[in-house]
């Protein structure tokens, strides 16, 4: 615990000021932490059996992220840049003597990178956010700073919740053969806590809070899947940790499963629901 603490007291300032900062320091810091998750996961493949080619999938997720971040470059051709990748992939695949060892080689490589090439929505979510109300509560923050806010948030307030709950008075288990301590309670407490601080960050965004009855439980229902997701993957490697980056927390793929799928369910939201 102690360790956790110190690691959150190191990070959270980090975050903020990255926060703060927005673009570019935003991509660079989401960059990063992509090549650094890709590392991660690469080595978890390769724990489970598999002989995906780190490298080639690393690179492939670094651009499709610079390719969100800076989307005038090749016009957001985001799709285009993934099927160069799979072609890529597929060739490379070539290279191993087995058919088989080569096609679980190709589809552990693409699997890999678009997995956590996903952490490009946390840059994404900031480029379609609509334009604050000038008399928003927190209209000096702005709209991109605000709905990276409200995710980042939202998240964080359901683990929180998931674990305070699931810890205190946590009794039915579920999905206990991908991981044993979570508990239909914590899921419960996890989503009235992101149901509440996401609409708190709806007010303060200017937008209507009723929107929290839905997006609340979607993203912390996307929150625990992601990080159920990480877990099949460290289950099936035999590993606790996707890493030891983080003293107290494991690897930066701990870190940030969540997010990996809460991103996208939160901009896909914004996409289709907010004005």
């Amino acid at each position: 615990m102690r360790q956790r603490v110190i690691s959150a007291a190191v990070l959270v300032p980090v975050l903020l000021v990255v926060l703060a900062l927005g673009e570019p320091v935003l991509a660079v810091a989401v960059a990063l932490i992509t090549s650094l998750a890709a590392v991660e996961v690469f080595r978890l493949l390769k724990g489970a059996g598999y002989v995906p080619f780190a490298a080639l999938g690393t690179a492939l997720a670094l651009v499709v992220v610079l390719d969100t971040a800076f989307p005038e470059v090749l016009q957001g051709s985001g799709l285009l840049l993934v099927a160069v990748g799979i072609i890529l992939t597929a060739v490379a695949s070539f290279t191993k003597i087995d058919p088989g060892d080569g096609l679980q080689a190709w589809m552990t490589t693409v699997f890999g990178a678009l997995y956590v090439s996903l952490l490009a929505f946390l840059i994404r979510i900031g480029q379609v956010a609509p334009e604050m109300p000038a008399n928003a509560p927190l209209s000096v923050v702005g709209a991109e700073r605000g709905w990276l806010l409200l995710l980042v948030l939202a998240v964080w307030s359901y683990d929180t919740g998931a674990y305070l709950v699931g810890k205190n008075i946590g009794r039915t288990k579920f999905l206990t053969h991908i991981s044993p301590s979570k508990t239909i309670e914590g899921l419960v407490g996890g989503v009235i806590a992101t149901t509440i601080v996401v609409a708190i960050m709806l007010w303060g965004l200017g937008q209507d809070p009723l929107h929290a009855v839905v997006l609340g439980p979607l993203t912390a229902f996307a929150a625990q899947a992601g990080d159920l997701a990480e877990s099949v993957i460290k289950r099936a490697a035999g590993a606790k940790d996707s890493g030891d980056l983080i003293p107290g927390h494991g690897g930066m793929l701990d870190r940030v499963d969540s997010f990996v799928f809460a991103a996208p369910v939160v901009t896909l939201y914004v996409l289709a629901l907010i004005r």
